[in-house]
């Protein structure tokens, strides 16, 4: 499969897609004036403790404070976080369980067993492209300190008024603030330096297991060598030499001293360290073989871009291209109408049929339905091949609006379970392609599937749109025939106070057009009540829910 990749920026912001044999598959937007905060480190000061959520607000100079729970948080760390035989002390004795328990020490090797809990803040999977930090998918052994914390109470970590150094791992979402962790987690090119824990491991990707202990080798030396900390290798890191995940540890480990320097300079709140931006995030956690072309239309970026290939992958720089054609670089590769279709709610299948995309703040609801596609065999061959192509639209769509959370997925009901099963297998196979994390659980009789996904930033949609004004978001208002029948009950209620005045009614022109067409039922009735004529005035300022009783 090739890749391409689509850049178009202006001064306010930067769109880039991510297109497979030239399909678009995925879309990233960065406004200026509101970069994303992932990844970001700060300086921040505990506003409030809350011991019955086990977690805490924290001041990081955002419109609203973030949240840290009490699993990311961390002590002061020591200056030598090397295990006892990186050292060449003797390991200190194991304690031994207790009687009838089952308790084991935790391995002296650094933990580098890939067996035990992942570590928190690469989170044992790649995350969504340019998404923030540390793309990782390695599993590793918390050391004993960390493992300690998890019977400390949060009250007994923090205090209001403490000042914490902390990274952003999710956006702010609607009214929620950024989620936080003390586990910092920083991503280079071919490894990942985690300074808070105590580990060596390697993504799960590469899967020969002479690379994998050739890796484990060569991050162990620099561990040691840094005098601690957790390194994972990333999987473009395989077949690499040594030198290049040695100059890439010497960025990163300058890049936390100097973190750690300005955070004793400075006062809370304050930022620390920015996240590379939207294009330089996306070629340092994507840029491979498999990206046949990378096309710009900013001059500026075009250079920037072609700067930081030279340096990541030189050979590839061939492939950067500056696009100078008459149409927007959007239209020319059919971004601009996949973008405009992604915000709709209904996507047509090529067969007839259709699926539906809505997104609520609890989860995502995706129906699945045959629309004009009737088949040529048997019902139930006719809703396998329907479920089928949906399988893979609604993955793609997935990707392309970036959502995540809980997505329930109503299939058409399937009567045999051979027919459930390749659907399912189908939708596996489909979610493989998507780099950010997912979890399925399996099809029920009644067509549902549940998924879970990472999600770490607003949907495409929330990015690009608001909630309508007009109806406060809901995509619903009340009907005519509602508003009408309000009217009716208003005036009754006001009739005794009118004293045989004359009644205007205020309404919008939808509501004035209906009493006087198929609502004039309502209209003679109030004329019956009141024991005069009413008059009606269309006010196009007026919501459609809106009216006003004004006697005369």
């Amino acid at each position: 499969m090739t890749k391409d990749l689509i850049v178009s920026s202006t001064p306010q912001e930067t769109k880039v897609a991510l297109l497979d044999d030239g399909v678009v598959s995925e879309i990233f937007i960065e406004r200026e004036a509101h970069r994303g905060i992932v990844g970001n480190l700060y300086k921040g000061k505990v506003t409030r403790v809350l011991p019955g959520m086990q977690s805490s607000f924290v001041d990081i100079g955002q419109e609203r404070d973030a949240f840290l729970y009490v699993a990311d948080v961390i002590d002061e760390l020591d200056e030598n976080l090397l295990t006892p035989e990186e050292t060449g002390r003797p390991a200190p004795a194991a304690p031994r369980p207790a009687p009838g328990g089952n308790g084991s020490a935790p391995p002296a090797d650094g933990g580098v067993a890939e067996t035990a809990a992942p570590v928190a803040p690469a989170e044992a999977a790649e995350p969504a492209l340019a998404a923030g930090p540390a793309p990782a998918t390695a599993m590793a052994t918390p050391s004993p300190a960390s493992v300690n914390h998890r019977n400390t109470t949060i009250e007994e970590m923090l205090e209001a008024g403490q000042e914490v150094l902390v990274q952003v791992v999710k956006e702010p979402l609607g009214q929620k603030g950024a989620r936080i962790t003390s586990h910092v987690s920083l991503p280079g090119r071919y490894l990942v330096f985690m300074p808070t824990v105590e580990h060596v491991g390697v993504s799960r990707k590469i899967t020969d297991d002479d690379e994998r202990r050739r890796l484990k080798t060569i991050l162990k030396d620099l561990r040691q060598q840094r005098g601690g900390g957790g390194l994972i290798a990333r999987t473009v890191g395989e077949g690499h030499s040594r030198e290049d995940f040695e100059r890439d540890m010497r960025f990163l480990s300058r890049t936390w001293d100097e973190v750690r320097a300005q955070s004793s300079r400075q006062g809370a709140p304050a930022l620390l360290h920015r996240e590379l931006s939207l294009v330089q995030r996306l070629l340092r956690d994507i840029l491979s073989d498999d990206i046949a072309n990378i096309r710009l239309d900013s001059e500026k970026e075009f250079q920037r871009t072609l700067d930081m290939v030279n340096v990541l992958q030189p050979e590839l720089s061939p492939r950067v291209r500056l696009y100078n054609g008459p149409q927007a670089i959007l239209e020319e590769y059919g971004v601009a109408g996949e973008l405009e279709r992604a915000l709709r709610s209904k996507v047509w299948l090529d067969s007839g049929g259709y699926i539906v995309i809505n997104q609520t703040e609890a989860l995502v609801a995706i129906d699945v339905n045959t629309g004009r596609y009737t088949g040529k065999k048997t019902l139930e061959d006719t809703i396998l091949k329907t479920n089928l192509e949906a399988v893979k639209e609604l993955v793609r769509q997935i990707r392309l609006r970036d959502l995540g959370g809980i997505i329930v997925v109503d299939f058409i009901d399937m009567e045999e379970r051979r027919s459930r099963q390749k659907v399912m297998a189908g939708l596996e196979q489909e979610l493989k392609k998507d780099r950010s994390p997912s979890k399925l659980l399996s099809v029920n009789e009644f067509g549902l599937v549940i998924l879970t996904r990472k999600r770490v930033k607003q949907s495409l949609e929330r990015t690009l749109c608001q909630p309508c004004p007009y109806c406060s978001g809901s995509g619903m208002v009340k009907s005519v025939a509602t508003v009408c029948s309000e009217i009716y009950d208003e005036v009754r209620k006001l009739a005794p106070h009118f004293s045989g005045s004359t009644v205007s009614l205020r309404v919008s022109p939808e509501v004035a057009r209906a009493l006087k067409g198929e609502e004039s039922a309502v209209l003679k009735e109030l004329c019956a009540v009141l024991g005069h004529d009413v008059h009606v005035q269309g006010d196009p300022l007026l919501h459609q829910e809106q009216f006003d009783v004004v006697p005369k």
